[in-house]
């Protein structure tokens, strides 16, 4: 007959008093409680408070008084019998095993995600950077970098961003503003600058406007909102060329890009500020430019074409993964090479242009690749950044804090500097 221990004589009147549903017992109480063993030793040796419901699988043998005269007992006593103490100590290396093992582990995947340089960018399926990041991966640029690229496709620029936040992308696509925004509110995100294409103001074939004063008392529409940056600094622009401020003069209406260039098309509006895209897409459909926002910004004080929109990620990141992030954006420098000089790489992204659309032609395809071609940034990031403090004032003083946050001026590292300090 197997000898009992004094804890599990017990068990008994344990189990009479537990009141509690056994699957919140911890697991120690649960087996003092109703019996059963896990592990290679009696679980009344166990000094875990895990609830039951979270316990290893699989049990071992157990003692008679814990486990029913079914199973084979665990003499607690006797003179075979193995010690509390060895138990204890038996029970210590075993976990300290388990411990070695995962880290382990843990440093060879490690090591594995090391080498293979991983990085995971965030961004809008149908975008112009999804064309950038197609050519990369088709001609193995990231390969060649030793970059392993997973693109995460997001339905909006919101999800981008909250990927980015949140930690579930390493790099998206947007704009030096957010980015400045966020660190002026304590977030430590930085940017390298990707395109300087900007929007324009379209006007139907045939139009009567021929200048900016031409909008004064017109429908005009407005992609994004009231405070976005290129509207802003469009307002800037005519209230210092023209003495005309649009935001009283004109009759706006704001909404998504596509809406308003299909309204564009009807007739509906009379001209229309959309991004550069959909402003080239007007432009195949016969549209004319009134004028460009890079004109706006070299009138503005910019010494050259501005990057708005680039790649932001993690300044901590880029730092703890320097040649990543390098390697990363050399490969997208070569992309941009490719895309600049050659018309093959062209063919193979009609798909992603939107060729499906019955409104695409090969007059909407050459202009988006013309447009595209002419926004390949050619400035340092230290020249973007200079503009971009200049543009900043005119933003903060015409969108305020719900616009650029808190800071009086462009956040310091809002601008990648390749993680120097």
């Amino acid at each position: 007959m197997a000898i009992v221990c004094e804890r599990h004589r017990d068990a008994k009147k344990e189990r009479r008093s537990t009141s509690a549903p056994r699957n919140e017992l911890p697991i120690r109480q649960w087996n003092l409680a109703y019996g059963g063993g896990i592990g290679r030793v009696c679980a009344a040796t166990l000094a875990d408070d895990t609830p039951y419901r979270s316990r290893p699988k699989g049990r071992a043998r157990v003692c008679r008084s814990h486990g029913g005269g079914a199973r084979r007992p665990y003499r607690l006593a006797g003179p075979s019998a193995i010690g509390n103490d060895e138990l204890e100590e038996r029970l210590l290396r075993s976990r300290l095993l388990a411990l070695l093992l995962c880290a382990l582990a843990s440093l060879a995947l490690g090591h594995t995600a090391h080498a293979a340089n991983k990085v995971t960018i965030g961004v809008l399926k149908f975008g112009t950077v999804s064309w950038l990041l197609d050519t990369i991966q088709a001609n193995g640029l990231d390969k060649a970098e030793g970059v392993d690229l997973e693109i995460v496709p997001l339905a909006s620029t919101l999800a981008t961003t909250v990927g980015l936040q949140g930690g579930s992308v390493d790099v998206i696509a947007t704009d030096w503003l957010w980015v400045s925004r966020e660190r002026a509110s304590g977030g430590e995100f930085t940017f390298s600058p990707f395109t300087t294409a900007l929007g324009a103001i379209m006007v139907p074939p045939n139009s009567p406007i021929k200048t900016l004063a031409d909008l004064k008392g017109k429908r005009l529409g407005v992609a994004g909102g009231p405070l976005d940056k290129s509207w802003l600094l469009l307002v800037a622009y005519a209230l210092r060329t023209a003495n005309l401020d649009l935001r009283t003069e004109t009759n706006q209406e704001f909404g998504a890009p596509p809406l308003l260039a299909e309204r564009a098309k009807q007739g509906e509006l009379d001209a229309v500020l959309n991004f550069w895209p959909y402003a080239a897409r007007l432009e195949a459909a016969g549209f004319t430019q009134l004028i460009g926002v890079e004109d706006v910004v070299r009138e503005l004080g910019a010494k050259g074409e501005v990057s708005m929109v680039g790649f932001a990620f993690s300044e901590a990141w880029g730092k703890q993964n320097p040649e990543t992030i390098q390697s990363f954006l050399r490969a997208a420098a070569k992309a941009d090479e490719l895309l600049a000089t050659s018309n093959e790489q062209w063919d193979r992204l009609k798909k992603l242009m939107g060729e499906n659309d019955p409104s695409f032609n090969e007059a909407t395809f050459e202009a988006l690749r013309r447009r595209y071609r002419e926004g390949i940034p050619e400035r340092s990031a230290a020249e973007n950044e200079a503009d971009a403090k200049v543009l900043y004032q005119f933003l903060r003083e015409l969108g305020g804090e719900k616009l650029v946050g808190p800071a009086t001026e462009l956040a310091p590292g809002t601008f990648w500097n390749g993680g120097k300090s």
